[in-house]
């Protein structure tokens, strides 16, 4: 995966319950592992915009319910800082469904705008992303 241009506050831990912006049949997902991220014993791992989560989904359609998906963190409440100086923070905490780790996005259209970290460190996202913030 590639660095992130930003100081991503991670604001998401596990067990967190967030929603889906594409038309994967996923509505709501509940977070519970994140790629590649080790922490200090008795701290929970968290997320943050741009991190490759391990999910399942809580609510959608009853042929994707209950499994477990790989999704990308593109959107949070909590506002972190770009190397610019600007503060950047979402109205929402909001994920995208893959088809794989590789970051294949499983839906076709994302509604709401998608974060500039998502979409640098994840190329298929970005392809289909209509707003990058």
């Amino acid at each position: 995966m590639k660095a992130l241009s930003s100081r991503v506050v991670r604001g998401l831990p596990v067990g967190a319950v967030i929603s889906t912006c594409d038309n994967s049949g996923a509505k709501i997902l509940k977070i519970f592992g994140v790629k590649g991220h080790t922490t200090r014993k008795g701290r929970l791992p968290a997320a943050g915009v741009g991190d490759l989560v391990l999910a399942s989904v809580q609510k959608g359609k009853p042929d994707i319910r209950k499994t477990v998906v790989f999704a990308v963190i593109v959107r949070q409440k909590k506002e972190y800082r770009r190397f610019d100086g600007t503060r950047i923070k979402f109205a929402d905490n909001s994920a995208v469904v893959l088809k794989d780790d590789k970051g294949n996005p499983q839906g076709t259209i994302f509604k709401g705008a998608i974060a500039k970290e998502a979409c640098e460190r994840f190329p298929g996202i970005s392809k289909i992303a209509k707003i990058i913030v």
